[in-house]
């Protein structure tokens, strides 16, 4: 069955119901400071990434997953830039795992979430449309690009192996799921006492298949001052 077939089963709008699960209750160490409040482009860093959700089409509520002392700088971000599809701000858990669950419970009835990173502020439309149409047809999907890097597996110092760069993706977010799918596969992560830095990891440990799209080198993730400067640098040229 086509992806605009499967839409066409849905609601009044013709497409399934979509939760964005922003997770946005990182600790920012590496950083010294919180990054999802520095300014870019006069904007704090979590104001372009729930822009990028409020603005698209296939998203009908959004979920922000924060640090309990932090929440009520979420709702006054979301007030200042007119951020009207956040239903809900959370606390997050111990770990991203129970944090992601945390999000995905608040959202109720939806057919799909997609999960994205609250520190990928440069997330395009084209990849929230292409990631969700994949997770429609296929019930998983991420984002990747090719890494650009040769890869060295290293242990104590030393090189064991070298894979294959052609066989190598960089995974992004956001991470699009079947509700049921992902809820189930993070429970069981939580009662099984382990933690994932990437929610496919989750779906991957219950066996099933994730697909992965064309994702974006401009989605970076923002982890250290550099990549605060180049997210900076591609805002300005996207502007030109």
């Amino acid at each position: 069955m086509s992806f605009l077939s499967l839409l066409r089963k849905r609601n009044k709008d013709n497409r399934p119901t979509c939760a964005a699960i922003i997770a946005a209750a990182g600790s920012s160490s590496r950083m010294g400071t919180d990054k999802l409040f520095m300014i870019l482009d006069d904007k704090p860093v979590i104001a372009h990434t729930l822009l990028a959700f409020e603005e698209s089409k296939l998203v009908d509520k959004i979920i922000l997953v924060a640090r309990s002392d932090k929440i009520v700088s979420m709702y006054d971000v979301c007030n200042e830039f007119d951020i009207s599809k956040v239903t809900d701000i959370v606390s997050g858990g111990a770990d991203r795992t129970e944090s992601v669950l945390n999000g995905i419970m608040a959202a109720g009835e939806v057919d799909y979430v997609m999960i994205h990173d609250g520190a990928r502020p440069l997330v395009s439309q084209e990849v929230i449309e292409d990631v969700f149409k994949a997770a429609v047809e296929h019930g998983a999907a991420a984002p990747g690009v090719k890494v650009k890097d040769t890869i060295k597996i290293v242990k104590n110092g030393i090189v064991i192996s070298t894979p294959d760069r052609d066989s190598l993706i960089a995974v992004q977010t956001p991470q699009a799921f079947n509700t049921g799918l992902i809820k189930g596969a993070l429970t069981k992560a939580k009662e099984n006492k382990k933690s994932y830095s990437d929610d496919c990891a989750a779906v991957e440990a219950i066996g099933m298949s994730v697909h992965i799209t064309k994702g974006d080198y401009r989605n970076l993730k923002i982890t250290t001052e550099e990549d605060f400067l180049t997210a900076d640098a591609l805002l300005y040229g996207r502007m030109q």
